[in-house]
Formats: C-alpha cells, structure tokens, sequence
C-alpha cells in the first residue's frame, strides 16, 4: 500500500498524470525519478535540478502558493509538506485537485519511504529502488564510523535577527546525529526555536553552523557569531541544501556530511 505522511492511501497513477509540487527537495527527486516530463508547476524555491525546472511554471513560493495558478493547469496529483507548506494551502487544494500527496521526512532514514512512495505512486520502483540502493550504502559507511568520532555539541544557525536554530526533532539535527554532532540547545518547545545573544552565549556550543539557507549567512557573519558564541567555538558557513534537502538530494547531503565531519571535528575558532 502507498501511504503518504497523514494515513492517506494512494493508488498507482496513469502514464498521462500531471504532477505540482510544491516542495523544493521532492521537485528534484521527480526530476530524479524520471518523472520531469510530468511535471507541470513549481514554487519559486523549487530550482533543481537548475536547466530542468526553468520550463516549468512558477506558482508562487511554499507558503504564498498561486492556487488560482494550480487550478488552471489541472493538475492530478499535488505533492505537499508539513512543515513547508501551510495547512490552509492543504485544504484548498483537496477541493478541487484529485490526490494531494503529503510528505514529512523527519530523518535520513526516512528518504527511503519517500522513494518507495513517490516511485510507487508514479510507476517509478526501478529507479526508486536505484536512489535506495545508494542511499542505504551512505548510511552505513557513515554509522560504521560514528563511534570514531569525537562528539560534538552544535548550534546550527538557520535565520538571523532574530537568530533562529533547530530542535532535535528536525530532519537537520538527525543528520548531524549520523557524525555525532548534538545539536543545542537539547531541548525546546519548538521545531525552530529563536534565542538571545545571551542564549548563544550561555549554550557555549563547540561548533556553530551558519547556513546558506534559508538566510544567506556569508563570510561578513562570521565575526559576528565568533563574539557571541566564545572563544572556543569554530563558526564555520555550511551548504543548508546539502543537510538540509531530502529526496535524491539527501545521498550528495550524506557524502557531505562526511567530509564536512572530517574537516570540522575537534576544530576550534
């Protein structure tokens, strides 16, 4: 049975689906899976793969979507997710679009359901089972040598003024796990909590990570975090696609995870 992220079963698709999707790693994974052909819109966000996507229409971002837009090219199947897009964009789109297909990968691991589902879904299981193949392999080399690593505490920086991290429930922090990298702070009541500068003064974290998205930290930054994080934290800029994305983007992301792991581990400011 193919089941999307809130129970809902999906049956096999025709060869004539037309396919929206609305979240930018899984844009790539149906480019990936040979499905670009069905492809008939995009966000605004959704670039990958870059020469592929620019046929195909823009419809707004991840939370301003153009349902209007959506309406107008009729599309049979939607491909949403939970903390992309908004819950309201969800229920409008069940009135009028056939199936609506949720995703939620909340760790590496779980690329592999998304693969089994989109490639079942859209009669895509040979090249689905290629992305899990690779995928699997990544994991394992990178578990077989996790115990060999120092371990880490992590502030992993998404946003600025005000300055934003993630929780341990993300996808993020799950994949620094696989290096034994700990993100902080270790608990919090939200997915993506805010802190002060005297919160990142008082977390006193060995590593901090400020990432290419969804704020454009650069190199004026680094100053910056250095003189709030302490003098014996490393701040160092990071790919936000790479440990961030899902989808057939996540076996690039576990490749450079590990080499970030090796340059990184035990550095200081």
């Amino acid at each position: 049975m193919l089941i999307d992220a809130i129970g809902q079963t999906h049956a096999r698709a025709g060869d004539d689906a037309r396919i929206v999707c609305l979240v930018p790693s899984v844009t790539e994974l149906l480019f990936a899976l040979d499905l670009g052909p069905q492809v008939v819109g995009r966000t605004g966000f959704c670039i990958h793969p870059r020469d592929a996507v620019r046929r195909v229409p823009k419809l707004g971002g991840t939370k301003d979507v153009d349902l209007e837009g959506i309406r107008a090219l009729a599309p049979s199947h939607v491909i949403v997710n939970i903390d992309e897009n908004e819950r309201p964009t969800f229920e409008a789109l069940r009135e009028f679009v056939p199936h609506v297909v949720v995703t939620h990968p909340n760790a590496p691991e779980d690329n592999l359901a998304l693969y089994a589902l989109i490639g079942g879904i859209f009669a895509r299981e040979t090249q689905a089972e290629g992305l899990t193949t690779a995928l699997r392999e990544r994991l394992d080399a990178l578990r077989r040598h996790r115990d060999g690593r120092p371990s880490q505490r992590v502030v992993y920086l998404i946003w600025r003024e005000p300055w934003m991290t993630v929780s341990r429930e993300t996808y993020i922090a799950r994949m620094l796990e696989l290096i034994n990298w700990h993100t902080l702070p270790a608990t919090a009541t939200k997915r993506y909590p805010e802190l002060t500068e005297a919160d990142l003064r008082a977390l006193a974290p060995d590593l901090c990570l400020l990432s290419s998205e969804p704020y454009p930290f650069r190199e004026k930054h680094l100053d910056e975090v250095r003189g709030l994080c302490g003098e014996g934290c490393g701040v160092h800029l990071v790919d936000g696609e790479m440990l961030s994305w899902y989808g057939s983007r996540a076996i690039d992301g576990l490749d450079y995870l590990a080499r970030l792991g090796d340059a990184l581990s035990g550095q200081v400011a």
